[in-house]
């Protein structure tokens, strides 16, 4: 597998030194090597973690080139549609950590609290690092959209912060809390090799990475 590597920041500099350390094969596209339909050609998977406005100016080139995505990018939207005539698979997540896909299965099960309260609230927080540009973040809304509710989200950015989110249920007589805290931008590097070895099994379309995960937890069961 060879890898053609988009933008060496925060988190993409974190998959350039997993690629190093596993040996993987890999060319790494900044300002300085631009992607171009020849230079992509011979790599099996795209990974880009560039922000979402410069993913943008690529993406018809990346779509051009045939070559698999998988799409870390945040602080953007998809299309209507986009998707469908895709020649080959692209796998996007706002969160590439395989352990937000435990978290996504509590908070579907805090979803049903209406079966058993009739007085609640959700709220949500959320943490990053100062030069995160969209906000809410991308897992926060994520989050919003799996609890099934209305809720105030709080945006915090400070120092380096890697990622924090926070989801409370409260009660007049209880409160309820789901916190995941992510400790090292290596996790989201591992989500991200993990979905380029689960790639080329997939249709040519737009995937959302927690359903990739999410039927491999089915598995197990």
């Amino acid at each position: 597998m060879k890898i053609a590597l988009l933008g060496k920041g925060k988190t993409g500099g974190r998959v350039l030194e997993l690629l190093l350390e596993k040996n993987i094969p890999h060319t790494v596209f900044d300002s300085k090597n631009i992607p171009t339909l020849e230079n992509l050609k011979g790599h099996d998977v795209i990974i880009s973690f560039l922000s979402g406005d410069v993913f943008l100016k690529y993406r018809d080139l990346l779509v051009n080139s045939k070559v698999p995505v998988v799409c870390g990018s945040t602080g953007m939207s998809w299309p209507l549609g986009f998707g469908i005539n895709l020649k080959a698979p692209w796998i996007y997540a706002t969160n590439f950590s395989l352990g937000m896909n435990l978290v996504q299965q509590m908070i579907l099960i805090m979803k049903e609290a209406k079966s058993l309260l009739s007085d609640y609230s959700f709220s949500l927080h959320e943490v990053h690092h100062t030069k995160k540009l969209d906000s809410p973040s991308g897992t926060a809304l994520s989050w919003k959209k799996w609890a099934g509710h209305e809720m105030e989200i709080s945006s915090e950015r400070l120092g380096d912060v890697a990622g924090i989110h926070e989801i409370t249920l409260t009660t007049p007589t209880e409160k309820i809390s789901l916190k995941h805290e992510a400790l090292d931008r290596k996790i989201f590097a591992e989500g991200a090799l993990y979905a380029a070895r689960k790639i080329n099994n997939l249709s040519p379309e737009l995937h959302l990475f927690q359903d990739i995960v999410q039927a491999e937890l089915l598995k197990g069961k």
